[in-house]
């Protein structure tokens, strides 16, 4: 009897291992029985710490942004390798070493990467301060020649100091719309990393300049507008679950560049502020790095549903 069950038992599991056996076939998975499901549109995901070398980004007390940048984004990939590992990464660094924007953003578009996600931490400049203390003794001259005389008088004297700047939690960048331009230029450079195979053909034959190879790039960069939009509006969300304050999703006018320059979706987080003693410690110490990981995890798993159920369309950030 017991020999029975086990059979029954070791055919039924070998029916589940067949009956779930896929097949790799172009941009879908064809199971076994010739069903075919799409791929994800999520496949591969370039990860970039901010700064390094003897750029040092933002100075803490005893940290630098560069220092905490690498040790959230070398976090942030062992928490995707083990939660998605159906997803291939790619990190632009994994030392202190200084990369060029162009470099960071060659590394990406020959990777080919479905994704760009860079990771920097705020800072914002001291308050400064001044305290009245007393009276000092000022010595000044009138008259001139025979009839100049010395005096003294009492004058204010103020003490001078600053405290760390209150500032902290997270934000959220995405490339600014007005910069859809620059992005364009990006796509046209490296249009053969986003173009799918059909779409490659149906546009191959056009001329780099011609409407309807523009209309193309500006649908696409629409496109990958939105989805950044969409995943920094979702990893904010997912900071203020975890308790961080919630400093929103925005548009950045100028400094991300290499946000404009990757032929795909992008993103920069700035983890919290550096120059916040309390947020120095957390952004060093495993468990914020854990949870602000974490967080940045599940926007991804949020936002690979979305673009793979096509309901990334949200509003865009703010301007900043």
């Amino acid at each position: 009897m017991i020999r029975k069950i086990c059979s029954i038992g070791l055919f039924s599991f070998l029916i589940i291992i067949l009956t779930s056996f896929v097949v790799e076939k172009g941009g879908y998975v064809v199971k076994n029985n010739g069903t075919p499901t799409q791929k994800s549109r999520l496949r591969k995901i370039v990860l970039d710490a901010g700064h390094g070398g003897h750029d040092g980004g933002a100075p803490g007390r005893y940290s630098t942004e560069k220092e905490v940048a690498l040790a959230i984004t070398l976090r942030l990939e062992e928490l995707l390798r083990a939660q998605m590992p159906e997803i291939e990464l790619v990190v632009t660094r994994r030392s202190d070493i200084y990369q060029h924007p162009t470099t960071k953003a060659k590394i990406a578009n020959e990777a080919k990467g479905d994704l760009f996600v860079c990771i920097h931490c705020n800072s914002a400049p001291a308050h400064k301060h001044r305290e009245f203390i007393g009276y000092k003794t000022e010595t000044y001259y009138t008259g001139k020649g025979k009839k100049k005389k010395k005096r003294t008088r009492q004058v204010k004297n103020y003490r001078t100091y600053t405290t760390p700047n209150p500032a902290k939690g997270t934000e959220t960048y995405i490339w600014g719309a007005h910069k859809n331009d620059v992005k364009e230029i990006a796509m046209k450079e490296n249009e053969s990393l986003y173009l799918d195979s059909t779409l490659a053909k149906s546009v191959a034959n056009f001329d780099a300049d011609s409407p309807e190879k523009m209309i193309t790039l500006n649908l696409k960069t629409r496109q990958y507008f939105e989805r950044s939009a969409f995943l920094a509006l979702t990893i904010q969300e997912e900071f203020k679950k975890a308790g961080r304050v919630d400093r929103e999703a925005l548009q950045r006018q100028v400094g991300i560049w290499v946000l404009q320059a990757v032929a795909m979706p992008a993103v920069l987080v700035e983890t919290g502020y550096i120059s916040n003693p309390e947020e120095e410690d957390y952004l060093n110490s495993k468990e914020g790095q854990t949870e602000i990981a974490q967080a940045i995890v599940n926007a991804i798993k949020r936002y690979q549903y979305s673009i793979d159920n096509k309901s990334t369309t949200v509003a865009s950030p703010k301007l900043k």
